[in-house]
């Protein structure tokens, strides 16, 4: 489903150049459920980005389903994002004025979905994700796990093929921090491509897979 091949990406600082990622290749298949782990400046997270086409590649390839998405337009990667990708932050990223139920269905409007099939669908998150109760409410109003929920029922909303999430249990407690990856392994188990970046151990062995790195290249790739 997603195949890198020596994709490096250079950021400039001043007259200093980093290399955030260093000639990365790697294949992930659909349906697997991958951690990628490192320190803090590994790289892991400009990766995630890469793949979830919110950043560009300075040399190298991207095969996302098949087809070579290395050079495409902000439109056509934005449709591509919107169709097939799905994103889970730790910061949650919802918008502050918007209800719940309105940050879930966001997406379905910029994809242009009929409002019957919005409101069927949104009907249908709040239900499956607990959060009836709080479909009204604004995100100051809603718990770090509410929140994070919400932020998964819309990543989730427009059937994405691949879920990216970066640190999704950063700003939550042990115990909540569970309930939310509970819920994005039952996602897993139901056929979604996961990929979960993370800096913490733990969270990081749940995975089939686990993809280390350090200094923006891989050092370990293990199953």
């Amino acid at each position: 489903m997603i195949r890198l091949a020596e994709i490096t990406r250079v950021f400039h600082m001043g007259d200093q150049e980093v290399r955030a990622l260093n000639n990365i290749s790697i294949d992930i298949a659909s349906g697997e459920y991958v951690s990628i782990m490192g320190p803090s400046g590994s790289g892991k997270s400009t990766l995630l980005n890469v793949i979830g086409l919110l950043d560009r590649s300075d040399s190298g390839h991207y095969e996302l389903d098949g087809t070579d998405v290395t050079d495409l337009s902000e439109n056509e990667r934005a449709r591509v994002r919107r169709e097939k990708i799905g994103f889970v932050f730790q910061s949650f990223h919802l918008v502050p004025r918007l209800t719940a139920a309105e940050n879930i269905g966001l997406p379905l409007i910029l994809g242009g979905i009929d409002p019957a099939e919005r409101k069927s669908r949104v009907d249908a998150a709040l239900d499956a994700f607990d959060l009836r109760d709080r479909a009204h409410h604004r995100p100051a109003e809603l718990s770090g796990g509410q929140r994070q929920r919400v932020a998964i029922a819309r990543a989730t909303i427009m059937r994405p093929t691949a879920l990216l999430a970066d640190e999704p249990t950063g700003n939550l407690d042990h115990r909540i921090g569970a309930e939310v990856m509970a819920l994005l392994e039952g996602l897993h188990h139901a056929g979604t491509t996961l990929i979960v970046v993370t800096h913490d151990r733990e969270l990081g062995a749940r995975a089939h897979r686990h993809i280390g790195m350090r200094d923006g290249e891989i050092v370990a790739d293990e199953t």
